[in-house]
């Protein structure tokens, strides 16, 4: 099943283009769900051919916190009863803000879980999009390192714990909680990188749309997230006699130019229809490229041993239109934490460069390349 991420600048028509997408798809036959927040009066869109095919899910941040607060609560019962806590009820909470991106990715766990053929799911503006994106895997590691599961096998103790405290130790429920959202965030984790989930970038051509091209790119390859497509959104029509329009036009599709450049033959142009789109007819006028059967792949982070010519191993980490002066590398343990821009991954290193020092890194070309020296010992050279 393939999933198409659609993102881009605020206000740039990413729900839009979202819409008439997964239209276009369930028109041509595919079993389609979208999943926005916003798709005001694609349900509605009965009678037309293929429509039938289409299903939209709406995540429902309020009524999401509620249920996993009160889930939570419910968990926690014994050790707040010996508090003296007085439990929430349903009509009292109300939702707390970060709530959204969590409400969010169940919504996407959900998505990749039914038997349509594609998922086309409608996300915020780009920089929070792809904070989103990273959030399943920086959370489990978060977890892994606050609670190992590793402790768990000090239960045994508990008992002894309990009684020199006089209370029940709540590590069981505790723990118990930690697995449910470690499986939950593996799930949603697996959905983003898998290979059959690609994104989508909606640009409106100007002065801000290269820039967010290239932050989109670094973003996403810094992840491992596959391109599918750059949208070029409400482009203006040439030869209009009026000089104030073809003055916005010209300077238009001198942005669009650079995004020729910066995109090539990912690059798709929509018409500006001159009034908001409205219902299902104005969508079917605004439909991107269709989704390819196979993405393209992902570039593979080799390693590259070079020990019979100068004794080093490279890692090659492809991050297009990353500028030198805004990387940084740092070795913690067995994981390097790279800052690329405004983003920062933590990359477990592969195992044959766990017992290695990193010795240097240049940056050729879009393509990030560490060197590490084998400790003596261990990496002998080949004769």
């Amino acid at each position: 099943m393939r999933i198409i991420l659609v993102t881009g600048l605020g206000g740039a028509g990413r729900t839009t283009v979202a819409a008439a997408t997964a239209l276009a798809e369930a028109r041509a036959g595919r079993r389609v769900l979208l999943v926005s927040e916003d798709a005001e009066g694609v349900e509605d869109t009965g009678g037309l051919p293929g429509d039938g095919n289409l299903r939209v899910l709406r995540p429902e941040p309020a009524a999401d916190f509620r249920r996993e607060f009160l889930a939570l609560q419910a968990r926690s019962g014994t050790a707040l009863d010996l508090l003296g806590a007085a439990p929430f009820e349903d009509a009292e909470l109300t939702e707390l803000p970060g709530s959204r991106p969590f409400a969010l990715l169940r919504a996407l766990r959900e998505a990749a879980g039914g038997d349509h053929e594609l998922a086309v799911v409608d996300l915020p503006p780009l920089p929070e999009a792809l904070a989103l994106l990273a959030l399943p895997e920086q959370l489990r590691r978060y977890l892994h390192r606050l609670l190992p599961p590793e402790r768990q096998a000090a239960r045994a103790l508990r008992p002894m714990l309990a009684q020199l405290a006089g209370v029940p130790m709540p590590a069981q429920w505790l723990y118990g909680t930690t697995a449910r959202w470690e499986a939950e965030l593996a799930a949603v984790q697996a959905v983003v990188e898998d290979p059959a989930t690609t994104v989508r970038l909606v640009l409106e051509p100007g002065p801000a749309a290269t820039r967010a091209l290239r932050t989109a790119r670094l973003g996403l390859a810094l992840h491992r997230l596959s391109l599918d497509a750059v949208v070029a959104n409400r482009l203006l029509p040439a030869g209009s006699e009026d000089p104030w329009l073809a003055g916005l036009t010209a300077e238009q599709h001198r942005h669009l130019a650079e995004l020729r450049t910066g995109a090539g033959d990912a690059l798709h142009e929509l018409p500006h229809l001159g009034r908001a789109p409205r219902g299902a007819d104005d969508l079917a006028l605004l439909t991107p490229a269709r989704p390819c059967a196979a993405p393209a792949p992902v570039p593979e982070w080799t390693v590259e041993d070079r020990r019979d010519e100068d004794g080093v191993l490279v890692w090659h980490v492809p991050l297009p239109g990353a500028a030198k002066e805004e990387l940084s590398l740092v070795r913690r343990g067995d994981e390097l934490l790279l800052a690329a821009g405004p983003f920062r991954r933590n990359l477990p290193l592969p195992g044959a460069l766990r017992r290695c020092t990193v010795t240097g890194a240049g940056l050729v070309d879009g393509d990030l390349r560490v060197r590490f020296t084998p400790d003596p010992g261990l990496w002998p050279r080949t004769s």
